[in-house]
């Protein structure tokens, strides 16, 4: 059984950074791709960014581009995502997602072809 647990997340002032880690139990790490989403209050679940199995392709969302790093280290089992200057409106709780479907260059920024989740991590920007 594919599990993922987050870690990292917390209380943070506007402009700061942060990085959340996700680690992959029960099955091959190497052979999911990896996203992130959020979801803040009252609002609907989000892509973030997302990477390949290998690393070698990423995706991120518009709205946070050039903030972000997603980043995988296959050997630990574990994706990470290195946030910067961050804005009140980041807050939300971020979820890791695992893909095992998608081929080897798949970085996919749709919730619905991802098949296992983590349970969140809160993220709070204060301002």
């Amino acid at each position: 059984q594919v599990q993922l647990v987050e870690f990292g997340g917390g209380l943070v002032q506007a402009g700061g950074s942060l990085r959340l880690s996700c680690a992959l139990s029960g099955s091959t790490f190497s052979s999911f791709a990896m996203g992130w989403f959020r979801q803040g209050p009252g609002k609907e679940r989000e892509f973030v960014a997302a990477i390949s199995r290998s690393g070698g392709n990423t995706n991120y969302a518009d709205s946070m581009k050039g903030r972000l790093t997603i980043s995988r280290d296959n050997a630990k089992s574990t994706v990470y995502l290195q946030m910067h200057s961050l804005k009140p409106e980041d807050t939300a709780v971020y979820y890791c997602a695992a893909d095992f479907r998608l081929g080897e260059t798949g970085a996919s920024s749709s919730s619905g072809d991802y098949d296992w989740w983590g349970q969140g991590t809160q993220v709070t920007v204060a301002s």
